[in-house]
């Protein structure tokens, strides 16, 4: 975040970071059920006081990562644990789904959600490699408000900007190219859960994993 001669891509993250308004949680080994309890928790408590910390704000949730998951150069076996994080922190909601937002993943305006409010997911993991944008010596989230997104957006012309120099930090952080899933909200072709975890590579899964576990909430 703080280096100058070769920039973290996520310029609004660096904004938020250097404001201190980011906000930090650590929790367990992401394969112990008990380690969804200690995310649910914060996100709870993050979600109540969000909009007290700044329009750049976001929740870092570093994860315990044991070496023998550390380790492993396997992006799926990382990519398995996010969606069981996601399919489980949901299943600690109290709240009912946002009435706006589809329960189908495959609807463009689809988007995770919490305690009512919808969320952008990002995860990095150790096994990242030529994708550095999304490399972490922990696997980690950083959790964005819908509505820290939206604010950004209001300025159209300095959120263009900012966009395209994004994107140019991508093609020199990364050695690898910009991920054909990143997109922007709301498109007709563009689906939200794509962009939570990028792999190593420009291959992306068919299917949401989180769609049955939708599914079967509903029925």
């Amino acid at each position: 975040m703080k280096d100058k001669d070769r920039p973290f891509p996520c310029i609004p993250a660096t904004i938020g970071f250097s404001t201190n308004q980011l906000r930090f949680g650590f929790v367990g080994d992401p394969r112990r059920s008990a380690t969804i309890d200690e995310v649910a928790l914060l996100l709870s408590t993050y979600t109540k006081s969000s909009k007290e910390y700044g329009k750049f704000t976001s929740l870092i949730i570093f994860y315990e990562t044991p070496s023998d998951l550390k380790e492993t150069d396997n992006v799926e076996i990382f990519e398995q644990l996010f969606w069981e994080q996601l399919s489980g922190l949901s299943d600690k909601d109290n709240m009912d789904w946002p009435d706006q937002i589809p329960h189908d993943p495959h609807n463009p305006i689809w988007e995770f959600c919490y305690n009512g409010v919808q969320y952008f997911m990002y995860c990095a993991t150790p096994a990242h490699v030529k994708r550095r944008s999304r490399h972490f010596d922990y696997f980690m989230l950083a959790i964005t408000p819908r509505w820290v997104l939206q604010e950004f957006n209001m300025n159209v012309a300095f959120a263009k900007n900012i966009k395209s120099q994004v994107r140019k930090r991508l093609e020199n952080y990364d050695s690898i190219d910009i991920h054909p899933d990143l997109n922007s909200y709301g498109l007709e072709d563009n689906f939200e859960w794509r962009q939570y975890f990028l792999r190593d590579n420009e291959s992306s899964l068919s299917k949401c994993p989180f769609h049955q576990f939708m599914k079967n909430s509903v029925e």
